[in-house]
């Protein structure tokens, strides 16, 4: 085992998703109930299915055993798996914290801002058929 392949980069995945955390955004994500009530429901999702892809009996998915530890968790998960999956949903949810706080949210690609045109709406007088009463 070397675990150049697998191993080192989702640790590093990890680490580097902690120190970002940590060191520059500073959110307070790992202080809230709700982020590890959050991992706990990933779990409860991603132990059944990476468990199903990576069951020794039958795998769907097949890891080079010199690329990682071979340590596995339940249902045959490799725990570099769990690594992964740790760093990829904190980090979505770190960026997402991230751009909540800054206030700078804006359309998605290809939509149009929808803030200007509702500002236009409210000046514009009914016509008689139009259901809805001025409030």
């Amino acid at each position: 085992m070397t675990g150049l392949g697998y191993t080192v980069p989702a640790v590093l995945a990890v680490l580097a998703v902690c120190a970002v955390e940590l060191l520059f955004l500073r959110t307070g994500l790992f202080r809230r109930p709700a982020y590890w009530l959050t991992m706990l429901i990933v779990l409860a999702f991603q132990v059944p299915v990476d468990g199903w892809l990576t069951k020794l009996s039958a795998p769907v998915v097949e890891y080079a055993s010199r690329q990682a530890t071979g340590l596995r968790g339940p249902w045959d998960i490799p725990v570099e798996d769990f690594l992964f999956g740790f760093a990829l949903v904190t980090a979505a949810l770190l960026l997402w914290e991230r751009q909540a706080s800054t206030g700078r949210a804006g359309p998605l690609p290809g939509e149009r801002r929808r803030a200007g045109r509702a500002g236009q709406r409210q000046g514009r007088r009914r016509d008689p058929g139009e259901c809805g009463t001025d409030a």
